[in-house]
């Protein structure tokens, strides 16, 4: 039985993100989180690249992205960041764009945690939230 997944974004949380240099561009990896997978890897737990290039262009395209098309391309995406998955943490990892009630923990540079049922941010300044 599984005790669930961890979903790791990958541009800006495991990669290096510098804006966007094409589909297949992946950034430097992020050392202190490339060895927290690994050490999650290593004991056994499931780790799954969490990314919005995934999403079939479905985004780009609605943000008035001429060459969201090249987004469609979604196999070749997914080998990319399966390629520099097996290169930075020695072993390729399932890649998605979509959450599901396995997923037990997102790790994610624009993500805000939020108190079960409550809607109150957790480590966040209030001030100014709607």
């Amino acid at each position: 039985m599984s005790n669930g997944w961890i979903g790791v974004d990958l541009d800006g949380t495991l990669a290096r993100y510098d804006g966007w240099k094409g589909t297949t561009h992946i950034g430097e990896p992020i050392a202190p989180m490339v060895e927290r997978v690994k050490r999650w890897l290593a004991e056994g737990r499931e780790v799954r690249i969490f990314t919005a290039r995934v999403d079939g262009g479905e985004v780009a395209i609605s943000m008035g992205d001429q060459n969201g098309v090249a987004h469609r391309d979604v196999p070749r995406v997914i080998q990319a960041i399966q390629d520099w998955c097996a290169v930075h943490l020695g072993q390729t990892l399932p890649v998605t764009n979509v959450k599901d009630y396995g997923m037990i923990e997102l790790w994610d540079d624009r993500a805000v945690q939020v108190i079960a049922n409550t809607g109150i941010p957790v480590g966040v300044s209030t001030r100014g939230l709607s």
